[in-house]
């Protein structure tokens, strides 16, 4: 006989562990399927950390959805005993008229959140890690920080499979498809079940397994960097805050050290490389290390000591770099969460509770205007 259950979610990375958690708690008979282990460094959802931060300089409509996150990662942080957010004051970067630096402080502005503006002087003697040029300012943030990815995942998992849910990792699914009656049916490597209705958050694999939006979810490949610094106080969580840097246009971004023994930062979008995710993604390489260790020398000079690690992981971007959440436009028992462009692990504990409400109702009181699917028309 085949399984049946409530709701099957596809991917149990950042989005679909909250995802599966939020519905397993709401008394939902859940089934979580992960392609590798949980948690895995093949997806988007590790890296050791994942900046949070208020400020939201991509759209202030970000800012409410990113205060409720916070809430969610510290009721879990308390339920789960694992140590998750970690506030160490985040910093904005770029000249007065860089988005990065304009955006976040307007988004500041409109959601009444407290921040301060400090010209490069005041950034460079108040955290010496840093050397920002005279030319630019920070919108400094006392809130923000980072989360722990992969205790994050965990986390998730044992609360829905304390509420009932069945994970199953190594369980590739090789196909689904909308039934007669309106559920689903979902084949696997090993079995075949259905439900009454399929979540998919399989993040670059989406466009693989819903190829109706592969024009609008793309796969990137990310590289991050560890470098030792020379003067290693200067880069501890409680004189070095998360940053997002605007120079010229690119945005760069980083850590304290945590973790692993080197101060991390990366590119966003890297070196633009569109990739198939079904194939290993390249390790990283010497041009890939001297782009980020070029950007070091410049703005952490003592930062820029000896290379610690290395790490390749994916971006999957829409063209206006929002996210998806929406129900497929044909067949309204499978929801979409997809399309997060290389920022949105921040947001993966009111992820799932939105795509908990998708499934389950089809609305949720969260505004997600800006994440439908109708934005792409035209390219759909």
């Amino acid at each position: 006989m085949t399984d049946r259950y409530d709701v099957i979610v596809i991917g149990i990375g950042g989005m679909g562990s909250a995802t599966v958690a939020h519905l397993a708690a709401r008394g939902q008979n859940v089934l979580g399927l992960e392609q590798y282990d949980i948690p895995h460094t093949h997806g988007s959802s590790h890296g050791v950390t994942r900046i949070i931060r208020k400020p939201q300089y991509e759209d202030p409509a970000y800012v409410p959805l990113v205060e409720r996150a916070y809430e969610l990662w510290r009721s879990l942080e308390s339920d789960s005993g694992r140590d998750l957010l970690h506030i160490t004051g985040g910093l904005d970067i770029g000249t007065k008229e860089s988005k990065v630096f304009s955006e976040a402080r307007r988004s500041c502005e409109e959601h009444d959140i407290a921040y301060d503006v400090l010209d490069a002087d005041t950034v460079n003697t108040r955290f010496p890690g840093y050397a920002v040029p005279e030319d630019q300012y920070a919108i400094y943030q006392p809130e923000g920080g980072f989360v722990v990815p992969e205790q994050c995942i965990i986390a998730h998992v044992e609360s829905a499979i304390e509420h009932g849910a069945t994970i199953s990792a190594r369980e590739p699914v090789t196909a689904f498809e909308a039934t007669e009656d309106e559920s689903v049916r979902v084949e696997t490597t090993k079995e075949t079940y259905e439900a009454d209705r399929l979540v998919v958050t399989a993040g670059a694999w989406v466009p693989k397994l819903i190829p109706e939006i592969a024009s609008v979810a793309v796969p990137e490949r990310q590289v991050l960097a560890w470098l030792q610094p020379n003067e290693p106080a200067l880069f501890d969580q409680s004189s070095f805050p998360i940053f997002v840097h605007e120079v010229e246009g690119e945005h760069f971004y980083g850590f304290p050290v945590y973790d692993v023994p080197g101060f991390k930062f990366g590119k966003f979008n890297h070196r633009n490389e569109v990739v198939d995710p079904t194939q290993s993604l390249t390790e990283p390489t010497t041009t890939d290390e001297e782009l980020l260790r070029s950007y070091a020398k410049t703005y952490f000079p003592s930062g820029a000591g000896p290379t610690m690690q290395l790490a390749t992981c994916m971006f999957t971007n829409t063209p206006d770099q929002h996210f998806i959440l929406d129900r497929h436009p044909e067949f309204p028992q499978i929801t979409i969460g997809a399309g997060f462009s290389g920022h949105g692990f921040k947001f993966a504990s009111v992820i799932g509770e939105i795509l908990a409400d998708l499934s389950t109702s089809g609305e949720t009181t969260h505004d997600i205007g800006l994440f439908s699917l109708d934005r792409f028309a035209e390219q759909l």
